[in-house]
């Protein structure tokens, strides 16, 4: 009976760890820890050429935005603040695109549809990479696979890793963490 019990929480405590994933995370102290980690020029890591079949199903290719600073969002259409952030997404990228930036989504959904139905519903703007199971992603150089959704890395001119951001992004700070992205000589 105890074995029956434990049986039945279990789709409750993976619901559970699915909206943690997708929280806010704070440290034990109840302060928020910080979201935003910026690589310096130096240690920066070059991000994979990530490839393949985008919701449309074209063909999209991270390499082709080298020159640009790339803004590379990880999402999935059941993650809440990926929907919430979606639309800054897309403004930012409309704000955006004149001064060199490339918002680049991946969908991280088991089914295409899920995914254009979230494009569709959300306005997305920019493209993303369908990437069912993140398997693209374990390309990723150490330390930079993400741990929950929404998460974003920000990829200078020269395709190199500069900051990952692990919370919903407005536009307002899109704007704010690729200032000094677009300020860099290359």
């Amino acid at each position: 009976m105890i074995v029956r019990r434990r049986i039945r929480r279990l789709p409750l405590l993976a619901l559970l760890l699915v909206l943690a994933a997708c929280a806010p995370r704070q440290d034990t102290g109840g302060s928020p820890v910080s979201v935003l980690t910026r690589v310096p020029a130096a240690d920066r890591a070059a991000a994979p050429d990530l490839s393949g079949s985008g919701l449309d199903g074209r063909a999209v290719r991270l390499a082709d935005y080298r020159g640009k600073v790339v803004v590379l969002n990880v999402w999935a259409s059941w993650c809440g603040p990926c929907r919430a952030e979606a639309p800054e997404l897309s403004k930012a990228q409309q704000e955006l695109a004149a001064k060199g930036v490339q918002v680049f989504g991946v969908d991280t959904d088991a089914r295409r549809d899920k995914g254009r139905s979230f494009e569709r519903a959300h306005g997305l703007v920019y493209p993303s990479l369908h990437d069912p199971g993140s398997r693209k992603l374990l390309r990723l150089p150490r330390g930079y696979a993400p741990q929950a959704l929404p998460y974003t890395l920000f990829i200078d001119r020269d395709g190199k890793i500069a900051a990952k951001y692990l919370s919903p992004l407005t536009a307002a700070d899109v704007r704010t963490i690729v200032r000094p992205l677009l300020a860099e000589k290359t």
